[in-house]
């Protein structure tokens, strides 16, 4: 079957460039509902302390990859790739996207093709599983972690090399080479780890406030899933 449906990333890119950012998505995306200036001033109160130790991290402890969490029949990755691809072609009887294209590439600005198993586009964790459980993940029960994981609130479609380039680098270490992006990337980072209660190092909350305060207006992202995942999934 085929189902056409516009990105969500391309949607937020124009509204970037043009100095807004008004954007609502719906329960399953992030929606910029907060007051104005609300992403700076979450920054700023963000807690701040050193990065703990990598000891004990491994992708697994995040639970199974794409786990269908909000219980709608898809996979995670399936559930972004449709969220934010324009021209989303599905298997036919299936959930499974195929094809589409990723119109513009919020870290780019380019436009990059996907086609399964040949893809170049990635799913990224705004706020990389590995990065949080340095920042207090580790701490958290199964349940919190598995639904970080697959929370739309932290997902987003991507060019594959940039998000390579990234790696699990925060806001101190990289940006998405798209210079119009930035506020918008940086406010994500700051509604997670806000949403999540996670701390950040100090050049980290330097590096956003620095950022963000070139946008001063710039709004905080909300919504995504609970942040327990139901029972049925519980990371080892």
């Amino acid at each position: 079957m085929m189902r056409l449906r516009g990105g969500a990333a391309a949607v937020a890119v124009v509204l970037a460039a043009a100095g807004c950012t008004e954007l609502t998505e719906g329960a399953d995306g992030p929606q910029n509902t907060a007051g104005g200036g609300a992403a700076l001033a979450a920054a700023q109160a963000l807690p701040e302390k050193g990065r703990a130790p990598k000891t004990g991290y491994d992708r697994d402890r995040f639970g199974s990859p794409w786990a269908d969490t909000d219980s709608n029949g898809c996979g995670t990755r399936d559930d972004i790739l449709e969220r934010d691809l324009e021209g989303v072609e599905f298997r036919d009887g299936d959930c499974e996207v195929v094809s589409g294209t990723l119109d513009p590439d919020p870290y780019t600005g380019t436009e990059v093709a996907f086609v399964r198993g040949r893809s170049r586009v990635d799913i990224d964790h705004v706020v990389a599983l590995s990065d949080a459980w340095q920042k207090g993940a580790q701490q958290w029960d199964p349940s919190k972690r598995t639904a970080f994981a697959n929370d739309p609130l932290n997902l987003i479609a991507v060019d594959a090399g940039a998000n390579r380039s990234k790696g699990d680098g925060d806001t101190a270490t990289w940006l998405p080479p798209n210079k119009e992006y930035r506020c918008t990337y940086v406010a994500a980072q700051v509604a997670v780890k806000k949403k999540y209660e996670l701390w950040v190092t100090p050049a980290e909350k330097n590096a956003m406030t620095r950022v963000l305060s070139g946008c001063p207006g710039q709004r905080l992202p909300t919504g995504g899933n609970p942040t327990k995942a139901p029972p049925r999934f519980q990371a080892d």
